[in-house]
């Protein structure tokens, strides 16, 4: 039994499924007690009562309020997302504004909510969930590689300021990952190339990959899960990818 995480606290934000639903298992199962974010309220209720953690039921799109925030967190997971695909000339504005508030502007309220405890404790976990997509663009994806980017400078940054401070920050870079998200990408992205969306993972989501398959939500939380540990606290800084060999083109 790996009880590497006793006593420590973790915040995951999009955690009712998906990657966020993994990490949080796989943080409990390691002795941490986690608190369930999410705007699905029955389904952060549900984990949460899974796992005997707690639930938030929080709208991170509410930027306003996440700036008075206060966290009591050890462990900060950064993975609410959403997708929009489509070209930019056809990108509402507002769509664009609303994946970077919540994809990167909620991200830096809640680390700047949660970095007063971490420090004052002088241990604290960032663990951003990035994508291949931080590191790398696709078309019609302006707004996901955008906030995708922006990330990944945000958690250097806080690499930086965290580091003597007993703070790290890190994000996980994974391909596409067998989640909601993905499958809901799919008639999009079958309309854009024209093509049927039973060719869409073989002719657009994995042709630059060398394993020719989707990341499972699993193989993510346990990279986390090592991130969270005592045994990562030289890791700091990094983008670790898990996209089967995409980014080695």
């Amino acid at each position: 039994m790996d009880n590497s995480l006793n006593g420590r606290k973790a915040l995951v934000t999009g955690g009712a499924s998906g990657i966020g639903a993994a990490c949080a298992r796989a943080l409990a199962a390691r002795g941490a007690k986690v608190v369930v974010a999410d705007v699905d309220a029955s389904g952060a209720a549900a984990l949460a009562d899974e796992l005997g953690g707690t639930a938030w039921t929080v709208d991170l799109l509410d930027v306003d309020a996440l700036a008075a925030l206060s966290l009591d967190c050890d462990i900060l997971v950064n993975n609410a997302g959403i997708q929009k695909v489509a070209p930019i000339e056809e990108f509402e504005p507002a769509e664009f504004r609303r994946i970077l508030a919540l994809m990167l502007e909620a991200p830096f309220l809640l680390i700047r909510a949660a970095l007063p405890h971490m420090y004052a404790n002088g241990f604290g976990r960032i663990i951003n969930i990035s994508s291949v997509h931080g590191l790398r663009a696709s078309a019609y994806k302006s707004a996901y590689v955008s906030a995708k980017h922006g990330l990944e400078g945000l958690s250097k940054v806080t690499a930086l300021e965290g580091g003597e401070r007993g703070v790290t920050s890190n994000c996980i870079n994974p391909g596409y990952v067998r989640t909601p998200l993905v499958e809901k990408q799919i008639a999009d992205q079958a309309r854009l190339h024209g093509i049927p969306e039973a060719e869409v993972l073989a002719k657009v989501m994995l042709t630059e990959s060398a394993v020719k398959r989707l990341v499972e939500p699993d193989e993510v939380a346990s990279l986390a899960a090592w991130m969270a540990s005592d045994d990562a606290g030289m890791v700091t800084g990094a983008s670790y990818t898990m996209d089967g060999g995409w980014s080695a083109r």
